[in-house]
C-alpha cells in the first residue's frame, strides 16, 4: 500500500498553507513534523478528504488499484480513519453507546456490537465503557479517538497532534497503540512532538511553512550529521553571544546547565565535544538553514 502526493497546494487568501507539497508514503507510520503553522493540518485535512486542494495530486494505491484522493472522495472515506486535532464528543453519552453509535453511521450493521468491543478493549476503554464520554481524562478521549478511527478496519489512518496535553503515561500507551496500529496499514502521524517521531516513525517528514524541508528515514537522516553535531555546556548569561557568533541549533537546560549543540564541519571550540545526532537535531538543523529557527548568522568565533 502506498500513498503518493504530488505537487499538493493550498491558499488561504494571500497566505499560502501548502507548497508543491510531494510525498510517498508506504504502510506504516509517517511522521509529519513542523512548527505550529506549518501546514500539518492542511494537509491532513485535504487527504481526509474535508478541505479541496488548489493543485496537485493525490493517489492511494494498493493491490486492488488506486483511487483519486482529491476527487473520488466516497472511496476514500470508506477506507479511511480519523482524528483531527479537536474532535468533538457527547459529554453525556456513554462510551459505548457513542461508538456504536458512530459505527453505526459508518455503515457497519453485523457484528457491531463485537466490533465495539473489540475496539474498547484494544483502546484499553472497555472497563470504561458505561462511563460518560465528559468525565473521560484527556489520555482517554485521544484513545476514544482512536477508537472511532479504526471502525471499518481503514487503509489510512490519520491523526492530528494526537499527544499534546498527554501526561508520559498516556503518552507511552498511545505510541504503543500506533504502532500495533502501523503494522496493519499506512498511519500518518502529525505532529510538533519530535520525540513521538523518533520513537514511532520508520519515515519522516520536516513541514515548515508550507514546504517539505527534508523527508527519509529518520535514523538515516541523523546518521547524515555525523561528525558535524558538536555540544558545550555555556553559563547562561553567554548563551545570546553563542547563538550570535556559532551555528546553534538549539540549547536546554540539564540539570541546570545550559548545553549548547552547533552544526559544524571542525570543532568550534576547545570546550566542545562531538556527540551522536539525533532526529531532534535533523529537525533543529532543517528549521535554522529555512530560516525558521529565529538562530542568528552563522559566525566563527567560539564563545
Amino acid at each position: 500500500m502506498e500513498l503518493r502526493i504530488r505537487n499538493l497546494s493550498k491558499s488561504y487568501g494571500g497566505l499560502q498553507a501548502l507548497k508543491d507539497v510531494s510525498l510517498t508514503i508506504g504502510a506504516g507510520i509517517f511522521g509529519l513534523l513542523g512548527p505550529n503553522g506549518a501546514g500539518k493540518s492542511t494537509l491532513m485535512r485535504i487527504l481526509a478528504t474535508l478541505q479541496e486542494a488548489d493543485a496537485g495530486e493525490a493517489a492511494l494505491r494498493d493491490d486492488d488499484g488506486e483511487i483519486d484522493v482529491l476527487r473520488d472522495k466516497e472511496s476514500v472515506r470508506r477506507m479511511l480513519g480519523y482524528l483531527p486535532q479537536e474532535f468533538g464528543l457527547y459529554p453525556r453519552v456513554t462510551a459505548w453507546r457513542m461508538l456504536d453509535h458512530l459505527a453505526e453511521l459508518k455503515g457497519v450493521r453485523r457484528n457491531r456490537r463485537t466490533l465495539v468491543e473489540a475496539l474498547l478493549r484494544q483502546t484499553h476503554l472497555w472497563e470504561a465503557r458505561d462511563q460518560r464520554l465528559g468525565t473521560f481524562s484527556g489520555g482517554m478521549k485521544q484513545r476514544f479517538g482512536i477508537a472511532q478511527a479504526m471502525i471499518g478496519d481503514p487503509r489510512l489512518i490519520i491523526v492530528d497532534e494526537p499527544t499534546a496535553g498527554l501526561d508520559p503515561e498516556e503518552r507511552v500507551r498511545f505510541h504503543n497503540m500506533l504502532s500495533e496500529i502501523g503494522e496493519r496499514c499506512i498511519v500518518i502521524l502529525s505532529t510538533h512532538i519530535v520525540s513521538d517521531v523518533s520513537e514511532l516513525c520508520p519515515a519522516m517528514a520536516i513541514l515548515h511553512r508550507g514546504e517539505v524541508l527534508v523527508s527519509g528515514d529518520p535514523v538515516e537522516l541523523a546518521s547524515a550529521l555525523g561528525g558535524r553535531v558538536w555540544q558545550a555546556s555555556v553559563p547562561r548569561a553567554d548563551l545570546a553571544e553563542c547563538q550570535q557568533t556559532l551555528p546553534v541549533i538549539s540549547s536546554r537546560l540539564s540539570a541546570g546547565r545550559t548545553l549548547i549543540r552547533v552544526l559544524g564541519a571542525q570543532q568550534p571550540g576547545p570546550d566542545f565535544e562531538a556527540v551522536l545526532p539525533e532526529v531532534e537535531d535533523v529537525y533543529f538543523a532543517a528549521m535554522r538553514e529555512a530560516g525558521g529557527a529565529g538562530l542568528a548568522a552563522n559566525g566563527a568565533a567560539p564563545c
